[in-house]
């Protein structure tokens, strides 16, 4: 980054460019997003935009680390509320599934980030929110002695993984007759992440 562009005068237009790509590319896609068109509507000349980024793709990484919805969800499930581990992932799964809800945009980016760049930056998105999802991961290991022996961050992965596909199911067949008329499908999903599928014996 050049001295202009770490000044502040340049992190504000550097913001704008970002808020622009961000935009530009929920609206008509990345392919069909130019720096061109990135740079006219920041107010910039297109030259003027290579003083923040080198090209289109820096952009989205940007674009995607900064927008990442981790960042706000993290937070909630640290804090979400519970003495024992139902209680307390009952309240988390709630929690992450309604800021993922406040968030569609990031659904967008993430096709992008995994058709178009095949998750090659998923690795620059975890290293970005693992410092906070040790604590995350603190919060099962303190209830230790309710839980099989999984490995935390396995847990973490099953969380994620199960409440992340949770919120995608809802937003493909919330209005089929697979979903329609059933109630507190979340909690049928804490319950399977907690006990499984199997009945009991």
């Amino acid at each position: 980054m050049s001295a202009s562009a770490a000044s502040p005068k340049g992190e504000k237009t550097r913001q704008v460019i970002v808020d622009t790509a961000h935009r530009l590319f929920l609206e008509q896609g990345f392919a069909a997003t130019s720096m061109r068109q990135i740079a006219d509507q920041s107010g910039l000349a297109l030259g003027g935009i290579y003083n923040h980024f080198p090209n289109k793709d820096a952009i989205f990484v940007e674009v995607i680390l900064s927008r990442h919805p981790f960042y706000q969800v993290l937070p909630l499930l640290k804090s979400a509320p519970g003495d024992t581990v139902e209680e307390f992932v009952r309240n988390a799964a709630k929690n992450m599934v309604a800021e993922l809800g406040r968030r569609p945009d990031f659904v967008k980016l993430l096709f992008v980030e995994l058709v178009e760049f095949e998750g090659k930056n998923v690795p620059k998105m975890y290293e970005s929110i693992y410092p906070e999802i040790l604590p995350l991961i603190q919060r099962f290991i303190s209830n230790n002695g309710e839980l099989r022996d999984i490995s935390p961050m396995v847990l973490f992965r099953a969380f994620v993984g199960l409440f992340f596909s949770f919120y995608m199911t809802e937003l493909l067949f919330s209005s089929t007759p697979l979903v329609i008329g059933q109630k507190n499908s979340l909690d049928v999903f804490v319950d399977i992440f907690l006990r499984g599928v199997l009945a009991d014996k």
